[in-house]
């Protein structure tokens, strides 16, 4: 047997891998940037939509009956039977932000009451304050009708 097989230094890497490496590199960063630059543009313009003041494209006469429809068939599905109040009550108060998100441009799906008041949306809140206690409440829930015809009559008076 040999005493001494000789000495093998490592084997190198083919330069290929290290540019394989440094594009990988460059792709991940590139994403991060694109990512970031994409979502700061869409809060930008978010920003620029959140104005109140309807669209030009907004029917708003259209709009209304779509939305008193829709109000009334919560009514009528709880009067049935179909929906229990305080569903009947969430469903109606969604509606209302719904409205006031395609009336306006303001985003009042994801507001509460004390940031509706804050937009110049003082008759939305009004009804969304009313409505709370039904939504959220341990005590006796007001009557659907009731709350629909809240609901309803801010949907009308919006101009």
């Amino acid at each position: 047997m040999q005493a001494d097989p000789g000495f093998y230094g490592p084997l190198q890497y083919s330069p290929a891998w290290l540019w394989c490496g440094a594009a990988l590199l460059a792709l991940v960063a590139g994403w991060y940037a694109y990512v970031f630059a994409s979502t700061r543009k869409a809060e930008r313009s978010a920003q620029r939509s959140s104005k109140p003041g309807r669209s030009a494209l907004t029917d708003l006469p259209a709009l209304k009956a779509a939305y008193l429809q829709r109000i009334n068939e919560v009514e009528e599905a709880a009067a049935a039977g179909h929906l229990e109040a305080r569903g009947a009550h969430q469903q109606l108060s969604l509606l209302l932000r719904g409205f006031v998100r395609d009336a306006t441009g303001v985003d009042a799906t994801r507001m509460t009451h004390h940031d509706l008041a804050r937009h110049p949306l003082p008759a939305a809140a009004d009804v969304v304050q009313a409505l709370y206690p039904a939504e959220f409440g341990p005590g006796p829930l007001p009557s659907v009708s009731v709350s629909a015809a809240k609901a309803s009559a801010a949907v009308r008076s919006w101009s």
